[in-house]
């Protein structure tokens, strides 16, 4: 998938996702509106983490793009179907038990902090370009199959003296799928703080996550220079926990939270353009062609 395929098929899935939303204005009201469009830009933001880790992912594992189409397209599969499970379970427990939303907004604010404390401290104890916890991924795997660094294709297992090995693209795609588990305990509860209605929760991050394949093939040269992309991700998160945290004594307006997530995330944006060097816009431009 080149650059310009990529960029369109990421705009025609922002397109789509835009022209959901005003059907969710038309047929539920502004506010249930409102509530979709924050929610999409929510969980689109935070889904940026998957698309750092699925580079580091591929570069270490050195799969070669014509295979990484595969492994993206289960990946996401297992995406949806892991997320609708939280999405339903979270909207239940809420419903049910409606002081978990304070915990939850705790959370994020915890969530946060960390990520805040985190930002240019590489892991120390991983060596450059290693996913989190890589080798526990191949122990996992291995205990099913042996492992094998032979490529066939798009094959995620292959039998070799009559023996069925995992291939890199089995312990990627276990390893992308896990890590989604891992984000997910902040992104589900990030969206959860903008709505507890499960159709606004569910079909916005459907849309978020559906796009991921395309925006990987057109951010994966981009995600570098986006260097305060992150900082914006703190922002979200803490705007978000903040809300769901004072909900009890000032109910944030709907349109106030889209607002609040959409300046910081711009400015982000912004801000990473700008600090960008001529030397820097060379390489990427030469990336890209």
């Amino acid at each position: 998938m080149t650059f310009k395929r990529a960029l369109a098929w990421s705009a025609a899935w922002f397109a789509l996702a835009m022209v959901f939303g005003v059907g969710v204005t038309v047929a539920r009201g502004a506010d249930t509106g409102v509530e979709f469009f924050t929610a999409y830009l929510v969980e689109q933001a935070l889904s940026i983490d998957n698309l750092f880790v699925m580079m580091l992912v591929f570069s270490r594992l050195r799969i070669p793009q014509q295979a990484q189409h595969r492994v993206l397209m289960w990946g996401i599969a297992g995406v949806v179907l892991l997320r609708g499970v939280m999405i339903v379970g979270g909207t239940a427990l809420i419903g049910t038990f409606h002081a978990l939303t304070y915990a939850l907004g705790a959370l994020l604010l915890v969530a946060a902090y960390k990520l805040a404390r985190e930002l240019g401290e590489p892991a120390a104890d991983a060596p450059p370009g290693a996913p989190p916890g890589a080798s526990r991924v191949r122990s996992l795997v291995a205990r099913v199959f042996p492992l094998t660094d032979q490529l066939s294709g798009s094959r995620f297992t292959l039998v070799i003296n009559g023996v069925r090995h995992a291939t890199p693209l089995l312990v990627a795609l276990v390893t992308i799928e896990i890590a989604d588990a891992i984000f997910a305990l902040d992104s589900i509860p990030a969206v959860l703080g903008v709505t507890t209605d499960p159709f606004v929760v569910m079909t916005s991050n459907l849309f978020a996550v559906l796009g991921l394949r395309s925006l990987y093939f057109a951010l994966a040269g981009l995600l570098d220079q986006l260097r305060y992309l992150k900082h914006g991700l703190v922002g979200v998160l803490a705007i978000i926990g903040t809300k769901m945290v004072v909900a009890a004594v000032w109910p944030t307006p709907a349109w106030l939270s889209l607002v609040l997530v959409t300046l910081t995330l711009g400015g982000a944006i912004v801000a990473s353009l700008v600090a960008r060097t001529p030397s820097t816009e060379r390489t990427l431009d030469a990336e890209q062609s």
